[in-house]
């Protein structure tokens, strides 16, 4: 008798899951960090999901790295980020061809895994791009930076190259349409399913591969001061949770959505903190 796969328990299941999920991580240690950076300085706004700081001390498991074009809070023992958090809007649309310049981020310090494109080969993983290349074509430099290692988590191909690549298209759609979009991704536990089978980590070790890839979107009309719009003007926010694996093929990532707050307890994080409580309670549920 064939075995259900995880892609049907886990449709079935959601809410049980995401119970189970949410449970797992109580009794945990709150985690000591220096002060942080102020998000309105980063492309991430909205605020950091996460406690990392741009300072690696033996007190953090993460690090920001604060880049033009997006910002990574990197799982320093990982070798993976725990989230990339970024802003589209029409400006960075345009020509540019994809640069495929994947390559060691050297701004990780040398304490940190550090992640060369030859630690996927053969690993039946893609380098899954957190921040599109897509979403990054004004210039030559900044679709390049979209290639860093530190943008990277191993994903099965048929989650990169379809449910996932069909989201990163729905929300330029929608840019090139007048909007613009605050984006964050980022992968949660361990054990994917790639071509070649299931892993827990590649590279002999020194990458994790998530369970699950997540991506939280907060899409408004194109223009300015969004802070205060956000809480005046009606936005589209989508949630999703994907298995990373390749029983995914064929579906879509409609088939994947939760609420922000549902996904905000599975993955111990907090998105839009720079948001009123108000306006938090009203786009996450």
């Amino acid at each position: 008798m064939r075995k259900p796969s995880a892609i049907k328990y886990f449709t079935l299941s959601l809410p049980i899951l995401i119970s189970l999920l949410v449970s797992c991580g109580k009794g945990s240690k709150p985690v000591i960090t220096p002060e942080r950076p102020d998000p309105s300085s980063t492309t991430t706004i909205l605020g950091f999901p996460s406690q990392s700081t741009e300072e690696a001390s033996v007190w953090t498991a993460e690090q920001l790295l604060i880049k033009k074009e997006y910002t990574v809070s990197y799982l320093l023992q990982k070798g993976i980020p725990r989230w990339v958090g970024w802003h589209l809007q029409t400006s960075d649309l345009g020509d540019v061809d994809r640069q495929d310049d994947f390559r060691l981020d050297e701004e990780l310090p040398t304490t940190a895994v550090r992640v060369r494109p030859t630690d996927y080969t053969g690993s039946g993983f893609d380098r899954g791009h957190l921040c599109p290349s897509g979403d990054r074509t004004s210039s030559v430099a900044a679709n390049s930076a979209t290639f860093l290692m530190t943008n990277m988590i191993p994903q099965a191909p048929a989650l990169n190259r379809g449910v996932w690549n069909d989201l990163e298209e729905y929300c330029r759609t929608k840019v090139k349409l007048g909007y613009e979009a605050y984006i964050y991704a980022g992968g949660h536990q361990e054990g994917g399913t790639g071509s070649n089978g299931t892993a827990n980590t590649i590279a002999n070790g020194k990458i994790s591969v998530p369970q699950f890839c997540w991506k939280v979107v907060l899409i408004m009309p194109e223009g300015t001061d969004d802070l205060k719009r956000i809480a005046s003007e009606k936005v589209e926010v989508i949630a999703v949770l994907i298995p990373n694996s390749q029983d995914v093929a064929g579906t879509g990532w409609r088939r994947w959505q939760l609420t922000v707050r549902q996904l905000e307890q599975v993955a111990k994080l907090n998105f839009f903190s720079e948001l009123p409580q108000a306006v938090q309670d009203k786009i996450e549920n």
